[in-house]
């Protein structure tokens, strides 16, 4: 029996690799799905800046700076409190604020950014976008309220500048090397 039904399973088999390679060939000219795409529009920064976001609107009073007058941004309290302590071999305490996580969270993120803009689709472009006008969010409340001028805040938007940058030079020097690549092929 199983010599009859041998070949014609072998083909089945055949039939069914072709069609999921075509398929995931539909996928690559399609972009792939709609949540893929829509995920890979917003740039993964965003998550650290609105954290940022709910904090200094959930800290709006400004306590009075009894030696000179001035009122120190609100949030200050909250991204100096310590989140972290770690006894050190050294005989040191390694502290980290919750301003410390944010940036380091941010920094992650920044390198996955620059990852994704390896790419050169659709989506990509659309990110750059989208990380241009975050950058232009953060530097207006940078400049226009007292909660985000801080320097961890400060942090955050040239980390939103530098998504910009470094993802726009990388798409191009990825697109350029495609396009090299398929030059050769061509002719």
């Amino acid at each position: 029996m199983a010599g009859i039904f041998g070949p014609g399973i072998a083909a089945a088999r055949i039939e069914d690799k072709q069609r999921a390679l075509a398929a995931q060939t539909d996928e690559k000219r399609s972009g792939g799905h709609g949540m893929r795409f829509i995920f890979g529009i917003f740039p993964l920064l965003i998550i650290p800046v609105a954290i940022y976001n709910l904090m200094a609107f959930l800290f709006t009073a400004a306590p009075a700076d009894p030696t000179n007058g001035n009122a120190a941004p609100a949030i200050l309290a909250s991204l100096d409190a310590p989140m972290l302590s770690l006894p050190m071999v050294s005989g040191a305490t390694w502290t980290m604020t919750g301003g410390d996580l944010l940036v380091l969270l941010a920094l992650i993120f920044l390198f996955a950014e620059i990852l994704k803009s390896t790419s050169t689709g659709t989506a990509t472009i659309m990110n750059h976008a989208v990380s241009m006008i975050l950058f232009i969010v953060c530097l207006v409340e940078f400049l226009l309220f007292s909660n985000f001028a801080t320097s961890i805040f400060f942090i955050l938007t040239m980390t939103t500048l530098l998504d910009v940058l470094a993802g726009v030079v990388v798409t191009i020097v990825s697109a350029r090397r495609d396009f090299a690549v398929g030059e050769g092929f061509s002719g």
